[in-house]
């Protein structure tokens, strides 16, 4: 898997080749020390999870594995990320339905939002690090096609 790197107006600044286990990413956020961090497993692949990768596309850690929801360590079809001021990241597990949080180095903390608490399944996140709050965007998935969808905000 490649991914390419685009300046504002569209020009190309590189590609970075992912290590080959990292397969169907979705999502894809630079950290300020120039490495990435991708969240990668489509609902067939072996391995659902979210890598830190050096700039070069090896993998440095990871978090997650098979996919399951047993264990609160396993992820289900990761989604999304948001990350922190201090880098900490906060991982949409879009079929587990909840939101997790993440140290820097990748190690888990707790679970954010629960699957109690959303209406459907989580899409995107984005963080305000200022005002300390996670914007969860939930939408539902009906016959094909997205039904309905909503932005709630949680305080952390």
């Amino acid at each position: 898997m490649v991914m390419k790197e685009f300046t504002p107006a569209g020009d190309p600044v590189r590609s970075v080749t992912f290590a080959d286990d990292v397969t169907n990413p979705w999502h894809t956020i630079q950290l300020t020390s120039g490495q990435f961090v991708v969240c990668h497993g489509g609902l067939e692949d072996p391995l659902h999870r979210i890598c830190r990768l050096d700039v070069e596309g090896r993998v440095v850690q990871t978090f997650g594995g098979p996919p399951g929801s047993a264990d609160p360590l396993q992820l289900n079809v990761p989604w999304h990320m948001a990350a922190d001021d201090q880098e900490f990241i906060f991982l949409a597990d879009h079929d587990n339905r909840r939101v997790v949080l993440l140290s820097p180095k990748l190690e888990y903390i707790r679970q954010v939002v629960s699957r109690d608490r959303l209406q459907w399944d989580p899409h995107r996140l984005c963080v305000d690090a200022l005002k300390r709050r996670l914007y969860v965007v939930e939408n539902e998935w009906k016959d094909g096609e997205f039904a309905a969808g909503r932005v709630v905000v949680y305080n952390i």
